[in-house]
């Protein structure tokens, strides 16, 4: 039984806005593979919705004249893993997309769903943390750009304030160009099934060196997170097995993995020090992705 109190559907972003302003706890929605199943189970019980699923403009993946790559909220993650120009530049993030369900999930769920869920599991937030992704919150009172770190404020909470809107994930060139990068997903079952965790690491090399590292997870913090410390650390470093393990080993001292129905403590620290290894060697030796 869905309890819904009111539905609007949006057919352009100011349209969009307008609903979402007229009534400030209206729930903006794409497929709502999320908040549906919030309000079958009784937690969001006569909801209003405003359904931007219609706003074409939402659903576009660009890059700008800067190098700067544009994706649409209402990309679904199918049309993330199969865009040319995610696929020339962060094939990484597409693939990330596609650990997510199976094809049938895949097909509806849009990555600004994904983001504004502000689950530590999001299979897209862990390589979006290591891509400094920027993301545009709209309201019938302007703007504001806020790093995707800062909108993670806790388990399941974001920064987006009534009224406002996610219109643009922005990835600057700075923030790919050069980089390799791959994205490990564990968890209990090879598809379908939540994170146990899940590693998103990007590597600039200097011929045999890391000029620069970063590595970001998700589940091992109450937010998708980065590793300061050890990209700290790995700067420098040659690419070697023997340094790829010290790595792994290095980002426990930047997560807190805690004992959960997804695994214990003890287990996900493990996935962590390995997952992050793995990924260096893979990228090393092929490239990543």
């Amino acid at each position: 039984m869905y309890d819904i109190g009111k539905y609007r559907e949006a057919t352009t972003v100011e349209e969009a806005l307008r609903y979402l302003g007229d009534d400030l706890d209206s729930i903006a929605i794409a497929a709502g593979s999320d908040v549906l199943i919030k309000i079958r189970e009784g937690k969001l019980s006569g909801a209003s919705l405003v359904s931007i699923i219609k706003i074409e403009e939402l659903k576009k993946v660009t890059i700008d004249g800067e190098g700067d790559i544009h994706i649409g909220p209402v990309v679904s993650f199918t049309q993330l893993e199969e865009d040319a120009i995610i696929k020339e530049h962060i094939n990484y993030l597409g693939q990330a997309g596609g650990t997510m369900g199976g094809p049938q999930l895949r097909n509806i769920a849009t990555i600004g769903g994904n983001v504004c869920n502000g689950v530590t599991s999001a299979d897209s937030g862990s390589t979006l943390v290591c891509l400094n992704a920027q993301l545009v919150l709209t309201s019938e009172g302007g703007q504001r750009m806020v790093p995707i770190q800062e909108f993670y404020l806790g388990p399941g909470k974001v920064d987006l304030k009534p009224g406002e809107l996610l219109t643009d994930i922005i990835i600057r060139k700075e923030d790919y160009a050069g980089y390799e990068g791959k994205y490990t997903k564990f968890a209990q079952r090879k598809s379908m099934d939540i994170a146990t965790i899940g590693c998103a690491v990007m590597i600039k090399k200097s011929g045999n060196k890391i000029e620069d590292l970063r590595l970001g997870y998700g589940v091992a913090s109450p937010t998708p997170v980065r590793c300061p410390k050890t990209e700290a650390f790995a700067k420098g470093l040659e690419l070697t097995k023997e340094n790829a393990r010290a790595i792994g080993e290095k980002a426990l001292e930047d997560v807190s993995p805690r004992d959960s129905w997804r695994g214990s403590k003890a287990y996900r620290e493990q996935l962590i020090k390995v997952l992050a290894e793995r990924a260096i060697i893979d990228i090393a030796e092929v490239g990543g992705e």
